[in-house]
């Protein structure tokens, strides 16, 4: 696969023009700026994976379509290799399975760097997050509900609602992010 910028580029592009969305009214649907859209289509701004969950949720898309091409080869077996870089807050993340149609589901581990604190704009209606600590700890809320989850601990959540998820420590921190679209969530892939 091409660079993972380059391919965000493309998909972003296309979702756009299937629909036959100006960037005005792509702007509107995902509430990313028309400016930080045309940039993410000419390749010269890699997006956050805050902006990258606005743009999926806009276009009722699983967040792993932006990452891969629908019937790429090995879509249905083990772990990828799709890793998208260490974002301004300090978070990166690796697909470790891509969306399954039939299942609901995708799956991500994500690596925060120390200290660092991701703020998630509510995702679209119908998706629940499963997330699993599996080094450090992770400080997480949601509507104001605060959990400190340690090695091997997790929980499950509406993901339609605004989340933040905090390294607690001094190094490096991650868990496994298990993506669960209730039927309706996204529209056919």
């Amino acid at each position: 696969m091409q660079d993972i910028a380059g391919h965000i580029a493309g998909r972003l592009k296309a979702l756009r023009q299937a629909r036959g969305w100006s960037l005005d009214r792509t702007a509107q649907a995902t509430g990313v700026s028309k400016a930080m859209l045309g940039q993410i289509e000419r390749g010269e701004s890699s997006p956050t994976v805050a902006t990258l969950w606005k743009i999926a949720s806009g276009f009722a898309v699983s967040f792993s379509s932006l990452f891969t091409a629908p019937g790429e080869p090995g879509m249905s077996g083990g772990v990828g290799q799709t890793r998208w870089g260490r974002d301004a807050v300090g978070m990166q993340a690796r697909l470790l399975f891509p969306f399954d149609p039939l299942l609901g589901f995708e799956m991500f581990e994500i690596e925060m760097a120390p200290r660092a604190v991701s703020e998630s704009t509510p995702h679209a209606a119908g998706v629940v997050e499963h997330i699993v600590v599996v080094e450090g700890a992770l400080g997480f809320s949601v509507d104001g509900e605060q959990r400190r989850l340690g090695v091997g601990e997790g929980l499950r959540f509406q993901a339609d609602r605004h989340h933040v998820m905090e390294n607690l420590g001094d190094s490096v921190m991650r868990f496994h992010d298990v993506i669960h679209y209730l039927p309706g969530a996204v529209a056919g892939e």
